[in-house]
This record gives structure tokens, sequence and C-alpha cells, in this order.
């Protein structure tokens, strides 16, 4: 698989841009602020319909256009498809798959297979919680599509409970307020949220189980590649945590669960934290809550682990990634933004023999000689919107 075409209809800084690819590797090279990044993260959001750099889509949009727009032409055992992307801050996107109109903007995933180390990868381990969930959840859309739609529902239901159980917590306070000492608060009618924990555990159960077989199969690739990247100094290893909803008994053993044993606890975990919950105007318990936990050695790698050694945990879990996809039967275009001015120089080639092989590899870059010879393949300019192969 690899991307022949992109063009850009003002998306970030392109008021229009157009770039042909080859497969093999390619090499992005021009100044910070330019427009490098702006392109890999078109096409990264063609794969995941998500930004690597922002949560929100109004940035993507360039500055007093009102939409932007990405076509990218993606060949996959000599057949070439077509998906465009029509994005418009504060209404649903629009999509074409092959010229005809997609339902859904999600009905393009899995079209385009793609993992994408940049930067902003650091804080897969030294960031918070949700960066872990966010790599697992995309990760496991990349897979299997359908769960763009499970993702959606569970977080659909969430909202609603939160939105119910927050509304709860004001309304008792502001009655709190204005009651007489004597007189009792009436309690909001809470009928509603029985319903809500059961949409929560099913969706939540689904997603859960999902995670963990994930977890499982992601296990050999990510001790392979850290192992690869740092010249075999540690032992990287990956384990889901459930702690909102599993008893530290079950810590060791959550792989051991099926999905409808999954479901009863989320049911009795949402049971028992019902006051806590309505105390707080939250919800406590789900999958929103979980966590990877990363370990180097005998020890958490967050807090932990180097600057260097932090950076090669990154490096692995995308690679991880990456080999869990090919060995899946098709082989994802695999995206470098910037990466190499972070990495020292026995990292640098160690990155470059690993992914040399891959069928599409593209590398963003302000020096060229950051980038090892074994990627030096196809070359190109970015500057002041202008993209100009000069090899």
């Amino acid at each position: 698989m690899y991307v022949r075409r992109l063009e850009l209809h003002d998306f970030r800084s392109y008021a229009e841009a157009a770039v042909d690819f080859d497969p093999g590797s390619s090499v992005l090279i021009g100044p910070n602020g330019h427009g490098k990044t702006n392109l890999v993260e078109a096409i990264g959001y063609v794969a995941t319909l998500g930004s690597h750099r922002v949560a929100t889509e109004a940035p993507l949009v360039r500055y007093g256009a009102s939409r932007a727009i990405i076509r990218c032409a993606i060949v996959h055992d000599g057949r070439e498809l077509l998906v465009e992307l029509e994005i418009t801050p504060g209404k649903a996107n629009r999509a074409r798959i092959g010229r005809a109109p997609a339902t859904r903007a999600r009905d393009v995933l899995g079209a385009l297979r793609l993992v994408l180390f940049a930067p902003e990868d650091l804080a897969l381990v030294r960031g918070d919680p949700a960066e872990r969930r966010k790599y697992l959840d995309d990760l496991l859309v990349q897979r299997q599509p359908r769960f763009a739609g499970v993702r959606a529902d569970y977080e659909r239901v969430l909202k609603q409970r939160n939105a119910l159980l927050r509304t709860s917590y004001l309304a008792r306070k502001v009655a709190s307020r204005s009651r007489r000492p004597a007189e009792p608060v009436d309690a909001p009618d809470l009928s509603t949220l029985d319903v809500w924990d059961l949409h929560l555990a099913a969706y939540g159960a689904d997603l859960v189980a999902a995670r963990l077989e994930l977890c499982a199969a992601l296990g050999t690739h990510l001790a392979k590649a850290y192992d690869a990247v740092s010249a075999g100094r540690g032992e990287a290893r990956l384990a889901y945590e459930a702690k909102s909803w599993a008893t530290p008994d079950e810590a060791g053993r959550l792989a051991e669960l099926d999905r409808s044993e999954i479901e009863q606890r989320l049911r009795a975990a949402l049971a028992e934290a019902r006051p806590s919950e309505v105390e707080r105007g939250m919800t406590l318990v789900g999958p929103h809550r979980d966590d990877l936990m990363l370990t180097l050695g005998e020890l958490p790698a967050k807090g932990y682990a180097s600057h260097g050694e932090s950076w090669s945990f990154a490096l692995a879990l995308r690679l991880a990634s990456y080999e869990l996809l090919r060995s899946e039967g098709i082989e994802p275009v695999l995206v470098l933004d910037d990466v190499f001015a972070e990495l020292d120089t026995g990292r640098r080639e160690r990155l470059a023999e690993l992914v040399a092989g891959a069928s599409q590899v593209l590398v963003t870059c302000a020096v060229p000689q950051d980038v090892p010879d074994a990627l030096r393949g196809a070359r190109y300019t970015v500057g002041d919107g202008v993209v100009s192969r000069v090899a």
C-alpha cells in the first residue's frame, strides 16, 4: 500500500497543493514552520479522521476559509482508490470514496492504513493515560474500522450519562443554597441512570475486550522493537490497567476475562460507585478511566525512563503497531515526522535499518543530513507554500 498523490485545498497553510509520491522512501525537506508536517498531517487525517497535533478541526482549515478539502489517491495490490474529505468546522464532515459520496465520513476508515511517529509521541510514555488510551483505540480502528462505531457509541453514552449526573449535582447545589435550614432538599430524578448504566457497560465491554486482545497481540512486537531500537538495553512490556472496575486480585488476569464477564464487572462497579458519582457529578467507572502500563525492566517507564529511553519506548510502540498491521496482511504507510532530529546517531541508524524495506516511508526533516542514507529516496523541498520534487 502507498499514497500516490495528495491534493489539498485550504488545508492548514496551503491554499492549493498537489504532490505525487512513489513507493519506497520520500523525504520532505524545509525549514520549520513552512508546511512539511501539514502534508503528512493531511495524509494521517485520511487514515484516522484525526490529527496527531490538535484535538479540534478548526485549525485544519486555512485562516479565512470556510472549509478544507483533502484528496488522496491510494494504491493497494495494483488498484487505485481516491478518497476525498471535506472538513467544515462545526458541521459533519463529508466524504467521497472512488468519487461516490459516502454515507458517513468514517466509512473511509480502512482505505489507508498508516502509522505515524512524531515528536508528540513522547507523551505516550510521559503523558496522561488519555494519550495511551488514544493510542490503543486508534490502532483498534486501523485494524478493524468497525470499532470507530463502538468508540463513538461509548463516547455518546458517556456524554449523556455525565450530563445527567452533572445536572443532578448542580440542581442539588442550587437547592441547598436556596432552602430554609430545616427544609429537606428534593432529590433530582435519576431514574434514567439505570438505562445509561446498561448501555455504558455493554459498549464499554466491547471496547475493553478489544483493547485486551490488542495488548496481547502487541506484546511480542513491542519487546522486539524496543530491543532493536535500543540495541538490547532493556526489556519493554505493556499491561492493561482497569482500576475503576477491576479488583486488585483481577489485575494480573484481565486477559482471561471474556466480554460477558467484563460487562458484568462494569455493571457491578457502576452500581457500587453510584453514590460517589452522584456526589461528584461525573462517571467514575469505565474504560475512559483505564490506562496502559508501560514498564522498562521492573520499573514503570513513566517517571523512571531517561529521555533517550522514553524516546526509544515511544518509537517501539509505533514500530510495534506497524509490525502488527503488517503481519495481518496489509503493509501500512509509515510516516516519520521530524523525528530524526530528536534521536542520537545510533538510534537514527537502527530506525532506518528497521523501516528501510517498508512499502512507503514518508520522512520530514529540516536538515537533510539528519536522515540516514538508507532512507534517502525521492526528495522534495517545502517552502512558502510550494512543494517541489528535486530528486
